[in-house]
């Protein structure tokens, strides 16, 4: 059993923490910006509250996060009651934030200068997976702490490994998403063009997704897509997030991404329709017009 905070319980990182308590069997101190949203994990699943990330991380083993952004997490980790104020030496945090590859390099540099571990680990599987706990964890950092804490991020994971150094599990993420946006976008048009076309939905997909073409997204999207219903997932606005992050390290590095950048367009046109808050199989949305 390890001393454990999560900082950050959103509709990730709340099923995350749970598991650390009830399947890692972990002692484990919570922190929200909301203070109801801790008192009812709390109530839920036992464990403590704290007022602060800095108190929360205040004497911890390991301080996992789960935030919006990099400016989330700027605040949440260096802030003045931030969690980087109360690690204490030889501490591991872990930060599952889809973030830049840069603001975990300055993390990772921080926190080695603090005399504590930093592993920037950003997670895909969705809500469904962190509430299963199956998520896929793309890690960056080295491999001492790595090691140990792959151990407590079992609780939550399904796959869990070591991309490279400080910044390469941030970078692994946007690759995830740049196959995602691909693929549904892909998904989207196979549907439209079907239903246009007279096929039987049903049978196409159960012929198809046993080829070439099978993927998660079409096994497990393509009937709500086909009835017009996106409230099963990663918002789209959290997807034009991701996609802005994965188009910017793009320029950094000279990586072409041409159908990225039109993905992330058609997700602007959702937006405007009033799907800011749609899954990202919403796509079609814009093709059933």
């Amino acid at each position: 059993m390890m001393k454990v905070a999560f900082v950050g319980l959103g509709v990730m990182g709340y099923p995350m923490a749970g598991h650390l308590k009830a399947k890692g069997g972990h002692e484990v101190t919570v922190f929200n910006r909301t203070a109801a949203k801790t008192e009812q994990w709390v109530s839920q699943h036992g464990g403590k509250n704290a007022p602060t990330p800095r108190q929360a991380a205040a004497g911890q083993d390991f301080v996992m996060a789960c935030v919006g952004n990099d400016n989330d997490l700027r605040q949440v980790m260096l802030g003045e009651d931030g969690v980087f104020a109360g690690v204490r030496p030889g501490a591991i945090v872990v930060d599952h934030t889809t973030a830049s590859a840069e603001i975990a390099r300055e993390l990772h540099a921080e926190a080695k200068k603090r005399g504590f571990e930093f592993i920037d680990a950003p997670v895909s599987g969705g809500q469904a997976g962190a509430e299963n706990g199956v998520l896929t964890v793309m890690c960056g950092g080295d491999p001492a702490p790595f090691a140990a804490a792959e151990k407590v991020i079992a609780a939550y994971a399904r796959t869990c490994n070591l991309m490279g150094a400080s910044g390469s599990g941030q970078l692994a993420k946007m690759a995830n998403q740049i196959c995602i946006a691909g693929i549904v976008e892909g998904l989207a048009e196979a549907l439209h063009f079907a239903m246009k076309a007279g096929l039987d939905i049903e049978k196409l997909i159960a012929t198809i997704s046993k080829g070439a073409a099978q993927s998660w997204q079409m096994e497990n999207r393509y009937k709500t897509m086909v009835a017009g219903k996106f409230d099963f997932g990663f918002a789209v606005d959290w997807m034009r997030k991701d996609l802005a992050i994965c188009l910017d390290e793009a320029r950094r590095n000279g990586a072409k991404l041409p159908v990225t950048a039109l993905v992330d367009q058609f997700y602007a046109q959702v937006q405007a329709m009033g799907g800011r808050r749609w899954d990202t199989s919403s796509l079609i949305a814009l093709l059933q017009r």
